[in-house]
């Protein structure tokens, strides 16, 4: 939970999930990445749908990178078949340009190892969009991340908030990181509701996707999370105002401070030690930034 904040280096903002016409969004992939670089954001992730009907795309994004805006290739892979009998969602960043097609024998499981085999980041794509099960995100070995925040599901759908799938994974004794991501299509506004805040001396792909494998970063629809410490039996947390900041662990453990302009928060960790908690921040609006979960012991 603290690591991102005793890692060197400075945040970089970013969008891990979105989509170019290589697939099904409105955008040229050089016309995604101008709205994300003029947003302010510091690097994106076009993952196009990896599929037979696009042709397969990694779509190279790597002619859009300057000094100040970075690009990671990626896509979004599918293959056959979940547990209720959907086609897998796979989010992979920090894929290879020549990353192969699956054949057709290649379930989700082998296919998310074999992107995970090549250096790409893994992450659980918008699981209640499509009512993933337990039993489909344990299978998913490989998988670095859950998506706690999809936008473009949240906008569509009233799917977005993956965070039931993900403490239950967590109290299952699953390691995973939390990010927030668009999922942007750009034909409806599903742009700008989540994203990463990545530390890293550099913003470049190795650097970025290094510390996204690390877990050197949180996750926001807007508030800002300034420092995370332990410090004695306490965990301090400083953030940009918030009415709610919180540590959530198993079934129902929570702890938590209300107010108005909280910028800091002192909050026991005791009733979490050796099982996990999270850190949320929760600003006037209701959005929220969630931290990467500590695991105690």
């Amino acid at each position: 939970m603290d690591k991102a904040f005793r890692a060197e280096g400075v945040f970089w903002r970013g969008n891990l999930h979105g989509h170019s016409n290589n697939s099904d969004g409105a955008l040229h992939p050089e016309a995604v990445c101008k709205l994300y670089r003029d947003q302010g954001y510091d690097f994106i992730s076009v993952t196009d749908h990896f599929r037979e009907v696009y042709g397969y795309p990694v779509t190279d994004t790597r002619a859009y990178r300057d000094e100040d805006f970075t690009t990671i290739l990626g896509a979004e892979l599918h293959a056959p078949r979940t547990s209720r009998g959907e086609i897998w969602h796979i989010l992979a960043v920090g894929l290879p340009l020549d990353f192969p097609p699956p054949d057709e024998t290649e379930q989700g499981p082998e296919l998310a190892q074999r992107a995970s085999d090549a250096g790409a980041y893994v992450a659980i794509a918008h699981p209640h969009w499509y009512q993933l099960q337990i039993e489909d995100g344990e299978a998913l070995q490989v998988a670095n991340a859950v998506e706690v925040y999809n936008h473009t599901s949240q906008v569509n759908a009233d799917r977005g908030d993956g965070l039931v799938f993900y403490d239950a994974m967590l109290s299952r004794g699953h390691q995973l990181h939390c990010i927030a991501v668009d999922d942007s299509h750009i034909k409806v506004d599903d742009t700008f509701g989540g994203w990463v805040m990545v530390k890293s001396e550099q913003n470049t792909p190795e650097a970025i996707l290094a510390a996204l494998k690390a877990g050197e970063f949180y996750s926001s629809q807007g508030p800002e999370i300034h420092q995370i410490a332990f410090e004695d039996d306490h965990v301090v947390i400083r953030c940009s105002p918030a009415e709610t900041v919180m540590l959530l662990g198993p079934v129902s453990k929570n702890v938590r401070v209300h107010g108005r302009n909280l910028t800091s928060a002192k909050l026991a960790f005791k009733d979490f030690v050796n099982e996990w908690c999270r850190a949320v921040v929760v600003d006037k609006s209701g959005r929220r930034a969630w931290s990467n979960p500590h695991w105690f012991g």
